[in-house]
């Protein structure tokens, strides 16, 4: 088990936001967070990274207790938050948000940061195309790969992505969902918090979804799909277009889960 919740209680100023969570991530594996905004899915994710100090329970990371790490001492573990918003340095080249991402791992050299870096932007065309440009150039969806390229320089066990996909095109979702199961097979582990659950779903080898800070359901990506009550809540199916079968939303991730797969 890579990462493990046990009864979690997070949020601000001593008022919780995150209730008694209990949730595992294991290696190589896309777990799915899904729920409305504000149901507490940031909060989770931040409290995992260090953000937000935990008021009760424990985190778990390969059994460790880590609730008391500063979130350097996390990241120097091999957990990496992507944060909602991307929040990349526009003034900044993408090659120096590249390197930024390496921070932790400065002590490897300039050699080693720098040949990580390149092998980090091939995987980006885009990127490896314009590394001395300010990253306040690219697109949306562009951006968003460069947060996710940054955070994939401290070379990290554990990717928490928050809202990869806000904001963009659905051309662009698509190509952020690829990369993101591209990553499981590099045996990396990945928590996704979105609101968008039929695509995180989709892909997901198990979801939990949260409801008022407190997991009101988990299962795997497709059991969660094919459910009737999640399906009219969270994927605008159901009664909301007409009552469709759980039948049609498994269909439906099916052909997902293809257009996903493919090169």
């Amino acid at each position: 088990m890579t990462l493990e919740l046990r009864g979690l209680t997070a949020g601000y100023g001593g008022n919780p936001v995150v209730h008694g969570v209990d949730l595992a991530v294991r290696e190589g594996e896309i777990v799915a967070l899904v729920g409305a905004n504000g149901g507490g899915k940031s909060t989770l994710v931040k409290a995992i990274s260090g953000l937000v100090a935990p008021q009760a329970g424990d985190i778990l990371f390969d059994g460790q207790p880590i609730g008391r790490l500063a979130p350097r001492e996390r990241v120097q573990l091999g957990i990496v938050h992507v944060p909602e918003g991307r929040q990349v340095f526009a003034g900044l080249s993408i090659a120096e948000n590249l390197r930024l991402g390496a921070w932790a791992r400065r002590s490897q050299g300039t050699r080693a940061i720098e040949g990580r870096m390149r092998e980090i932007a091939g995987r980006f065309p885009v990127l490896l195309e314009r590394l001395g440009e300010p990253a306040g150039t690219l697109s949306g969806g562009q951006q968003q790969m460069l947060a996710i390229a940054r955070g994939l320089m401290t070379d990290p066990r554990l990717l928490l992505l928050d809202e990869p996909s806000l904001g963009l095109a659905p051309l662009l979702v698509v190509e952020i969902f690829r990369l993101i199961e591209a990553l499981r097979a590099r045996g990396i582990a990945v928590l996704l918090a979105e609101q968008n659950a039929r695509m995180s779903l989709a892909i997901a080898d198990r979801g939990y979804v949260i409801e008022t800070g407190r997991v009101a359901l988990q299962g795997t990506g497709r059991e969660l799909l094919a459910r009737r009550d999640i399906a009219e809540r969270y994927l605008g199916v159901g009664k909301a277009v007409g009552a469709q079968s759980a039948a049609r939303v498994e269909q439906l991730a099916t052909r997902l889960a293809g257009v996903l797969a493919r090169d």
